[in-house]
């Protein structure tokens, strides 16, 4: 089995093509004090192009692990989360956690299918 790695940083490989799945590691806003909704909106950018990169799209997202700082802002999430995935939605769990660190209200993991 190959395995690809995409998008190096310091600590990570953003996108990792394995098996036919494309794992894509935690992901935080590049602007930390935004709301909860623009967050999600430029993570799940973020991600589309880490995908994009990797061969594939948000078509293909069959899983997504979220994490949340506040759960009561969880319907910001949502509304973007729903406008951005239609009716190909993931599979997908949100968390409550106490920190994301460096002002970030949300994380998102995702794994799609490879391109």
């Amino acid at each position: 089995m190959t395995i690809t790695r995409t998008i190096r940083t310091p600590i990570m490989h953003r996108a990792v093509v394995a098996n036919g799945f494309v794992f894509v590691g935690g992901t935080i806003a590049d602007d930390t004090s935004l709301s909860m909704g623009e967050q999600t909106r430029n993570i799940l950018g973020k991600i589309a192009g880490y995908l994009k990169e990797a061969g594939t799209d948000m078509t293909r997202v069959v899983s997504a692990s979220i994490f949340v700082t506040d759960l009561s802002k969880k319907k910001e999430m949502d509304a973007v989360w729903t406008e951005t995935f239609g009716d190909d939605l993931p599979t997908r769990a949100t968390v409550g956690v106490a920190d994301l660190g460096g002002g970030a209200l949300i994380e998102v993991v995702v794994t799609a299918l490879a391109g």
